[in-house]
């Protein structure tokens, strides 16, 4: 295995909490998958986990080189919960396809959160 990239992100909660009070179940859709959504939802403070999982896409996008985009969207990628708690990316959609061709073997992702503040990095690695 080899490296492809990393990424790293960092958002304010706020800033997803004003999105998610300014439009609603708009936003949410547009950047998390309905299992996302589920989960976050069902949480004491959803905003937290939300901006954790948009800091995690934006680091997984950095970690391709590509950025939100045409070849990976929010929707392409789905960060789930192992049964550990270990979080995990779900590629799917034009992204998956677009990790098949640049043969990602994994993508590891780290998540955490504060009062004000939720960060994520992602490592992609390759098959070459």
């Amino acid at each position: 295995m080899n490296l492809l990239g990393i990424g790293i992100d960092v958002v304010e909660v706020e800033r997803i909490g004003s999105s998610i009070a300014e439009f609603g179940e708009k936003f949410l859709q547009r950047i998390f998958t309905e299992a996302e959504r589920d989960y976050c939802l069902s949480q004491k403070r959803p905003a937290i986990h939300f901006a954790a999982r948009f800091a995690a896409k934006e680091a997984i996008a950095k970690a391709f080189g590509s950025g939100i985009g045409k070849e990976v969207s929010w929707l392409d990628m789905e960060i789930v919960r192992e049964p550990s708690g270990e979080p995990k990316v779900l590629m799917s959609g034009a992204g998956g396809a677009y990790a098949e061709t640049l043969n990602v073997v994994d993508i590891k992702i780290s998540l955490t959160h504060a009062e004000h503040y939720a960060a994520a990095n992602a490592v992609v690695l390759v098959d070459e």
